[in-house]
């Protein structure tokens, strides 16, 4: 989102001050029901852009920065766990009284989404799942370079190669190719966007940190056992869910889509060929026409 689309506001929330997003066009109460976009590992708000566009004659939607990402600072306590960023969010449901919502999440953002929708179902009408990080052993081979961000000692080394400034445009051009099905399709307008950005975080201080600090939050997560298990948080989820995977996923492999399909107890499905982690970015068409069914099915 550009400045002259949006509007950004800082919310205090326990632990944490989150910088909120809002397109400029939906400022004003309307009656339609809200929305809560919560990004993956690296993103940021803007990377619901595309999606909230396409919905914005039906959800009253926001984005949010997760702490340490985007505009929002690093949290004061320096939790950069799963459970830390879930805290952030309910935080930030609570302090705005916009829940229930329509709740979506990404990646990581997807992790945030099943324990809050598990552990506070009065704030979740609906959940979209776009490429979750739910819990896949062994990972597939093309996601170990992320899993490896949960090392010890390897901020330090990334610090002192980052120094020099790596050419951004090189660097963005590798995280589209990870992230994207299609990295030829990413606009010109789109990549800029993603250029600036990636030389915006290499001045924040905060910024490698709150990455390898929610890369070890995931990795963390994903040996949880009990209750606090996130496949068995994904079978007390109570709201009727959106699962959105593309075959193309070199992170979250799209065979992960089968057992999320069979935890979930009212879910559907959308697997787009094409897409690779970021289906809502890539293909933001699909992903609404499968979001405004599944809200029409939740107001039935």
């Amino acid at each position: 989102m550009s400045s002259a689309e949006q509007q950004v506001r800082t919310v205090e929330v326990p632990g944490a001050v989150l910088a909120v997003h809002r397109p400029t066009a939906g400022a004003a109460p309307d009656g339609r029901e809200p929305g809560l976009f919560v990004h993956g590992l690296g993103g940021s708000a803007g990377n619901w852009t595309a999606l909230m566009d396409r919905l914005s004659g039906l959800v009253d939607g926001e984005a949010l920065d997760l702490p340490g990402f985007g505009r929002s600072g690093p949290p004061a306590d320096g939790n950069l766990s799963l459970s830390g960023h879930v805290r952030a969010v309910i935080g930030y449901l609570e302090a705005s009284d916009r829940g229930p919502v329509h709740l979506f999440g990404n990646s990581l953002g997807g992790a945030v989404a099943v324990r809050l929708a598990a552990l506070r179902p009065d704030l979740v009408r609906s959940l979209t799942l776009v490429s979750p990080a739910l819990p896949e052993l062994p990972p597939q081979r093309s996601a170990w370079p992320t899993g490896l961000l949960a090392l010890p000692g390897l901020p330090a080394l990334l610090s002192r190669l980052s120094a020099g400034r790596r050419d951004a445009e090189a660097a963005t051009d590798d995280l589209l190719r990870l992230v994207y099905g299609d990295p030829a399709a990413v606009s010109p307008a789109a990549r800029a966007e993603a250029v600036a950005e990636y030389r915006s975080r290499l001045d924040l201080p905060h910024a490698l940190p709150a990455l390898v600090g929610s890369a070890r939050g995931i990795v963390s997560a994903y040996t949880e056992r009990g209750d606090q298990a996130l496949w068995r948080q994904a079978e007390q989820v109570a709201a009727p869910v959106l699962l959105v995977y593309g075959r193309r996923d070199r992170l979250v492999s799209y065979r992960s889509a089968r057992r999320a399909f069979a935890a979930f107890a009212d879910v559907r499905l959308l697997v787009l060929p094409e897409s690779g982690h970021v289906a809502m970015m890539e293909h933001p068409d699909e992903v609404a026409r499968a979001v405004r069914e599944l809200i029409a099915d939740t107001a039935g």
